[in-house]
């Protein structure tokens, strides 16, 4: 293990500071543990599992030096909905599902892919899975009694609505205190584990002044096991498959973002770099491995990753004394965790979900009033009244479809004129209308010809060349890239020109719009000696095989610009001068 180049450099005294840090995460990450499960419908034994796992293995088998894996708030709507479904069995199946997608991510190096997803998607689906955080946890923090949790946002809205008038005053309390000190502790003293606190110190009172009083974990779970359980490998069948690859496919997709921007964020507060592949790898052994000991899906955590750093750590080592930390509370304190209060726990979610609801970043995107806007908010919604799911897949291919659109609107066509003021070059000015020579059309082509912007391409420069020119000139200098879509159209036009007894000539093609012209055969069909480095020498060629008499009795507005280009090339020595 020290082998590994993140513990370059690595001394004795490191561990110690290592230790620390990883004490520190660890209290922090105990409450988020078990409320996190709790929030996903599971018992909170199996989120401190998970924890203990995961963050051990993703802290050896990682590619960050400072990731701290466990349960986080984005998956808690997805892992709900799965057990809600189809139960807690079948959510380990997703989570097993999940880690072989993310090892099959990182082996094909799918790590730097990831962070392609557009911002307006995730901040539209993190955004909604605050709301169902937030929302998810009123039922706790009033103590309303019998509540059921249901599939739909709105069925679950209505439920809490029908049981308001079953508040229980003590649990309200409990919550109260637990939200106070959340507010107030980071205020007057920073450095005290408030997580931690807020949770000791409701159940404290709770215990000591009205005993019985409000739902804990012991009356509604049972309490919690000492120790970890056995190995268990559910029963996985094709059918089953087939029912939660979607789920485990959204999770492992989220599950590798949610790991590759906490790594980044380690990177921007050390300094140091992250291999996105391997950290794909390790999430994924991580979630292979955390559901045969009963544990739920888990990813990088930005918190706790930046509670690590901040605390002195200097190594993977700080997640494995983490990961023993919280093994060792398990193993000792297991049964005094049956007194705490769920009211105790539901103002910590609540704020974890107020601080992941990036409502300053979302209010950004939707005052732009643009396609990201519409994405945002198609996003959030979905996240919140249909699944996760289907959100970030109609999300990603609303993105998709007003990049396309975006980038459609960039291609420019625009008609020009031999510039007698600058020798052999164009005017960059566009041809007014009724200012054409009939002879010779020369058009600027501007922008990406791929397939969202083929077809206005070619109707575009099929109405401009409607008077048949004997000779067309395209300047594809400012053409980035030519897709097999543009190659077709590009292919009709030049097909059709040939046919009325036109040619072609190309000036300017860069790299990559010329080998696709030449693995496609349309640039022996245009004739390799019509293509040209520059405009100038392009019109020179052009000139050769125009009906120069017909230049002489030329009335056309453009004969100005014409008559004075062939002057000045007949009084200038012939250069050639760069578009």
């Amino acid at each position: 293990m020290l082998a590994d180049e993140r513990f370059h450099r690595y001394q004795f005294p490191d561990v110690k500071r290592d230790l620390m840090a990883g004490i520190t995460v660890g209290i922090v990450a105990l409450p988020l543990a078990m409320a996190f499960a709790i929030a996903s419908g599971v018992k909170p034994e199996y989120g401190i599992y998970t924890t203990i796992i995961a963050g051990l293995i993703v802290a050896l088998l990682g590619g960050s030096r400072f990731q701290i894996a466990g349960p986080t708030g984005a998956f808690v709507p997805i892992l709900l909905a799965v057990v809600l479904q189809h139960g807690y069995e079948d959510l380990l199946i997703a989570g097993f599902l999940a880690g072989i997608l993310l090892v099959v991510m990182g082996l094909f190096k799918l790590g730097n892919l990831i962070k392609y997803m557009p911002r307006s998607v995730t901040i539209g689906f993190t955004s909604g899975i605050a709301v169902i955080i937030f929302t998810g946890q009123i039922a706790n923090f009033f103590g309303l009694r019998g509540v059921e949790k249901k599939e739909a946002f709105h069925e679950n809205i209505l439920e809490l609505i029908q049981r308001f008038p079953t508040v229980n005053s003590y649990s309200l309390l409990t919550a109260v205190i637990g939200l106070l000190l959340l507010i107030i502790i980071p205020k007057i003293a920073p450095r005290l584990p408030v997580l931690l606190l807020a949770l000791v110190i409701p159940t404290l009172i709770s215990v000591l002044f009205y005993p019985d009083q409000v739902e804990s974990i012991g009356s509604a779970f049972g309490g919690i096991p000492q120790g970890l359980p056995t190995f268990h490998f559910p029963e996985i069948t094709p059918d089953k498959i087939m029912k939660l690859l979607p789920s485990a496919f959204v999770i492992a997709v989220l599950g590798g973002i949610e790991s590759l921007l906490s790594a980044v964020v380690a990177d921007g507060m050390t300094g140091k770099r992250h291999h996105s592949n391997r950290e794909l790898i390790g999430q994924g052994v991580a979630n292979l491995v955390t559901p045969l000991l009963g544990g739920i899906p888990a990813t990088g955590a930005i918190a706790r990753t930046a509670t690590n750093i901040r605390s002195g750590a200097v190594s993977p080592l700080s997640g494995v004394f983490q990961s023993l930390f919280v093994l060792i509370i398990l193993l000792v304190f297991a049964p005094f965790a049956s007194y705490i209060p769920l009211a105790s726990m539901a103002p910590i979610l609540m704020v974890v979900a107020w601080n992941m609801s990036e409502q300053k970043a979302f209010m950004h995107i939707l005052k732009l009033r643009s396609g990201d806007s519409l994405v945002l908010v198609t996003t959030f919604l979905l996240t919140v009244f249909v699944n996760l799911t289907v959100a970030v897949q109609v999300g990603l291919l609303l993105a998709m479809v007003s990049f396309i659109k975006r980038m459609g609107n960039q291609l420019e066509v625009e008609k020009v004129l031999p510039d007698q003021r600058h020798g052999e070059q164009v005017s960059p000015h566009p041809v007014n209308a009724g200012r054409h020579c009939p002879q010779l059309s020369i058009y600027t082509i501007e922008g990406p010809l791929f397939f969202g912007a083929a077809d206005r391409f070619e109707r575009t420069l099929t109405r401009s060349i409607h008077h048949r020119p004997k000779v067309l000139l395209l300047r594809m200098r400012l053409v980035s890239l030519i897709d097999a879509t543009g190659e077709s159209h590009l292919s009709s036009l030049i097909s059709d020109f040939q046919q009325q007894g036109g040619v072609v000539l190309i000036s300017g093609i860069r790299k990559q719009p010329l080998e696709m012209l030449k693995k496609s055969g349309l640039y022996g069909k245009v004739g390799p000696e019509h293509f040209f480095p520059r405009t100038g020498m392009a019109l020179r060629h052009g000139l050769t095989l125009i009906d120069r008499e017909k230049c002489g009795s030329c009335h056309h507005s453009a004969f100005r610009e014409c008559e004075g280009w062939h002057k000045s090339r007949e009084t200038k020595r012939e250069m050639a001068v760069p578009d």
